[in-house]
C-alpha cells in the first residue's frame, strides 16, 4: 500500500462572482437565514463566463509555480473532475491546451467518480508512479456546479458553488519521508440513484432536452437516503483505513474531508471521534465544489500552515455511486 510519493504544489482558483447565502434566500423565496443555516454556506461563487479549463488552467499554474517546476516538466495530466466541460475530449486535453502546451505531447486524460475524483486520481496515479511509468502528475479538479442545479431542490441547490483546485505530485526523494500510507475506495450501488443527474449521456442524449426531459438533466439528490446509508458505512471505513496505514485518529494533524455540507462536517467530526482542530472546513466561503472541495481543502490546510512536512493528513469523502473513499499520507 505505501508508495513514495510527494505533494509538490498546490493551487486554487475562484471566480469572482459571489453569491451569498441572503441573495439565495431571496432568489428562493426563502425565509431570511434559511440558506446558511440549511447549508452552513454563507458566500459561494457561481462562474460568470470562465469554462472548466480556463479555471483549471490558472488553478494548475499556480499548483506548478509552488512546486518549483516549469510546466513543460509535467508528464501527464489529470483532469480529476465530476463534471465535464464538453463530452469529447477530455477536460484535461482543454486544460493543457490553455496552458500552452499543445505540441508537447504530455498525456493528458480524465477520471471521473464524481465527488471523490480527486482522491481516485491521487490513488490511481501514485500507483502508476510508484511503477515509474510517470514522474510529475499535474491533477486538476475543476467544477461548474451552477450550471446543473436544480433549483426546484432548495436542500440541495444551496449547497454548491463553483472553482478549481490542482496538485502536482512527483516521486519522493530519497533523503525525505512523504508518502502514502493507505488508500481504498468501496462502491454501495443501492445508493447509485440518491445523487444523479440522468440526461446527458446515451440513455438521455441532449437531444431529448426538450422533449419532456429536461428536469433530467439537473442535479438530482436526496439527501436523507445518501446520509442515512454514508451512517450506517462510514465510521467501519475510516476504522479499516486507517488500520491499513498503521496511523491512529490521535496521530493524524488534519482530516480534509468533503464538503458536503455544513451539517455533514458536523456530524462526521462527531462520529468519527476528530476533533474541530483535526477537521479543515471551508465550507462556509466555498460551499460545496463537488471533486474540487478536497484539493481546495487541501490547497487552504497547507497555506494557512495547518500542516508541515511530516505530518499525517486523511483525505475522506464520499460520492455519488455511492461511494467512499480516503487516502492516508505523510505530508
Amino acid at each position: 500500500m505505501e508508495r513514495r510519493i510527494k505533494l509538490l504544489g498546490t493551487g486554487k482558483y475562484l471566480p469572482a462572482r459571489q453569491v451569498t447565502a441572503a441573495e439565495l434566500d431571496e432568489r428562493l423565496g426563502l425565509a431570511a437565514g434559511w440558506t446558511e443555516k440549511k447549508s452552513g454556506v454563507r458566500v459561494r461563487h457561481y462562474v460568470t463566463g470562465e469554462t472548466a479549463a480556463q479555471m483549471g488552467a490558472i488553478a494548475a499554474r499556480q499548483a506548478v509555480a509552488a512546486a518549483g517546476i516549469a510546466l513543460s516538466e509535467l508528464d501527464c495530466i489529470v483532469c480529476a473532475s465530476g463534471t465535464a466541460q464538453q463530452e469529447i475530449p477530455c477536460t484535461a486535453a482543454l486544460i493543457q491546451e490553455e496552458l500552452g502546451l499543445a505540441g508537447t505531447g504530455i498525456a493528458c486524460f480524465d477520471i471521473n467518480s464524481t465527488c471523490l475524483s480527486f482522491v481516485t486520481a491521487l490513488d490511481v496515479m501514485s500507483c502508476t508512479m510508484a511503477l515509474g511509468v510517470y514522474e510529475r502528475v499535474l491533477i486538476v479538479s475543476t467544477e461548474i456546479a451552477s450550471a446543473g442545479l436544480n433549483w426546484k431542490q432548495k436542500e440541495s441547490c444551496v449547497l454548491f458553488g463553483d472553482g478549481a483546485a490542482a496538485v502536482v505530485v512527483g516521486r519522493t526523494p530519497d533523503h525525505e519521508a512523504s508518502r502514502i500510507l493507505g488508500s481504498a475506495m468501496k462502491t454501495y450501488s443501492e445508493g447509485v440513484h440518491y445523487s444523479e443527474i440522468r440526461g446527458g449521456g446515451t440513455m438521455l442524449h441532449p437531444r431529448e432536452y426538450v422533449n419532456g426531459y429536461e428536469d433530467d438533466f439537473a442535479f438530482d439528490m436526496d439527501g436523507r437516503k445518501i446520509f442515512r446509508l454514508t451512517s450506517q458505512l462510514i465510521t467501519g471505513f475510516v476504522d479499516s483505513l486507517l488500520a491499513s496505514a498503521a496511523v491512529g485518529k490521535k496521530q493524524l494533524r488534519a482530516v480534509i474531508p468533503h464538503q458536503a455540507s455544513g451539517m455533514a462536517l458536523r456530524i462526521m467530526q462527531g462520529k468519527l471521534g476528530f476533533s474541530a482542530e483535526q477537521m479543515v472546513n471551508i465550507m462556509e466561503d466555498h460551499g460545496n465544489v463537488i471533486a474540487a472541495s478536497i484539493p481546495m481543502a487541501l490547497h487552504e490546510a497547507i497555506s494557512r500552515q495547518r500542516v508541515a512536512r511530516g505530518d499525517y493528513m486523511l483525505l475522506l469523502g464520499t460520492s455519488a455511486g455511492l461511494s467512499l473513499g480516503g487516502i492516508v499520507l505523510e505530508y
